[in-house]
């Protein structure tokens, strides 16, 4: 049995704490900027030639370029004699400080519901995963059963986290949260978001949320207690895996609806006028590559400490090829919705990838490169699978570049072209990084790390090839 180390309590709680500051810090700076601030950071990039750099051209929720913005407060003065005219400018520089004064303000709820919902959805890979190993009655994988069950045991805290930063965070994070949006007679009245408000409203969003997570954590439960029970049951009494193998194929019905229309509201939704038909695949082999990828790294790392001593190079070897073949299967869902979007033109679908080409052209294509180049070239070679260093390696750009695909999605929405990995996002990755880490390692710590009753467990433990 693995027994949790004072060490890595101790290293879990530095993470979190460092986390929690860093994160708060930024929060309290980032609200303490005024629209006189920001007319003054405005102006100082005007007169340096504006950013510069990525940072520079478009206002992620207004179709008007922020360079026109730019142009008529310039032009503002009474270089043409028109007081109207100056007046007119002023009053569109204000609107628009005020609105890059709200980008601010969002940037710290954004950073910590980009990695809550990272995390979260690590969790939520792994538990599919283990779902489809019992349903296909998988031979190679019952050794690895109590590190997913480990895994998974993040879930349930992790995903009503992501539903409280939600909630609490509001139109910081989810514009059609402002009820001014569905309100005919508001100035911030938006057609389109109103026709969506029979889905797109508050209490229906926290329904749906509490079935998904509910559903989830209820699969998590009765799986975990049949596969324990198993454990203590006579040789020969498998009562206890069929249990476990009939609800792992009705989870995975309910999963794969549940999981779009997750994907739906915690992530589409915070672009309310656009959206994609393939999202929920997407957001699905992004959380599965992840998931897997974890498992590979604690099996490892757990090997490495003289665990686990059934697993060998054959089991690493699986889990690299997951890792390998659904980046590909990524890479594939990504070109389908980017090329047919892009290639199709239609104004109110391909501003989605021009905003994010224009304003985050480094962690946009670097993201690209992160989850299908590097996994392509370093997991290609069949021998490469087999060591562990190199899968680490290859685990850790993964794990990486799948935090900037959830950043892509979530940023651009909120906080436009304001956006930098700075405080609030490394602080923010320290602190669930730490709780993720806290947790799942108390969960290895509850139970045998090997799932002895399983009749599939000598077949995994003689697994060579």
């Amino acid at each position: 049995m693995y027994t949790l180390s004072n060490r890595l309590k101790i290293v879990s709680l530095i993470l979190i704490i460092l986390g929690a500051v860093m994160w708060g810090t930024s929060y309290y700076t980032s609200h303490h900027v005024s629209k006189e601030d920001v007319k003054t950071m405005l102006a100082n990039e005007a007169s340096h030639g504006g950013h510069g750099d990525s940072h520079a051209t478009k206002d992620s929720r207004d179709t008007h370029a922020t360079e026109d913005a730019h142009h008529e407060n310039s032009h503002a003065d009474t270089s043409h004699g028109d007081v109207a005219h100056a007046d007119a400018g002023e009053h569109h520089g204000d609107d628009h400080a005020e609105h890059v004064m709200h980008q601010i303000h969002n940037r710290p709820w954004s950073a910590l519901y980009v990695a809550a919902f990272f995390f979260m959805m690590i969790s939520l890979g792994v538990l599919a995963f283990y779902a489809i190993q019992f349903a296909s009655q998988a031979g190679w994988s019952p050794l690895l059963f109590r590190v997913m069950e480990a895994i998974t045991y993040y879930l349930l805290p992790g995903a009503l986290i992501v539903l409280a930063i939600a909630v609490l965070a509001g139109d910081h994070i989810f514009v059609w949260m402002n009820p001014d949006m569905v309100n005919p007679e508001s100035a911030d009245y938006d057609k389109l978001v109103a026709g969506k408000s029979g889905w797109l409203n508050k209490t229906g969003f926290i329904i749906r949320a509490l079935i998904f997570i509910g559903g989830w954590s209820l699969y998590r439960f009765f799986a975990r207690k049949f596969s324990l029970a198993q454990d203590e049951a006579p040789e020969g009494d498998i009562r206890n895996f069929k249990k476990s193998f009939r609800i792992a194929a009705a989870f995975l019905v309910f999963y794969i609806y549940t999981e779009s229309m997750m994907s739906w509201d915690w992530i589409m939704s915070v672009d309310p006028h656009w959206f994609s038909t393939l999202f929920g695949w997407y957001v699905f082999a992004s959380m599965f590559v992840s998931g897997i990828t974890v498992i590979a790294l604690i099996t490892i790392y757990l090997k490495s400490k003289g665990l686990l001593p059934s697993v060998n190079d054959s089991h690493i070897h699986d889990l690299a090829k997951f890792m390998f073949g659904i980046s590909i299967f990524w890479t594939y869902l990504w070109f389908s919705q980017f090329m047919l979007i892009w290639y199709s033109n239609i104004p109110e679908e391909v501003t989605y990838f021009v905003t994010r080409i224009e304003d985050y052209k480094l962690p946009f294509f670097g993201m690209v490169a992160m989850n299908f180049i590097f996994p392509l070239l370093l997991l290609m070679n069949s021998d490469y699978k087999r060591i562990p260093w190199f899968v680490v390696m290859a685990g850790i750009v993964i794990l990486a570049g799948h935090y900037l695909d959830v950043f892509n999605m979530i940023m651009p929405a909120t906080v436009g072209d304001r956006w930098f990995i700075g405080m609030p996002e490394i602080g923010a990755i320290l602190l669930f990084a730490g709780l993720f880490l806290l947790l799942v390692f108390y969960a290895l710590s509850k139970e045998s790390l090997t799932a002895k009753g399983n009749p599939f467990v000598k077949e995994s433990e003689h697994f060579h090839y």
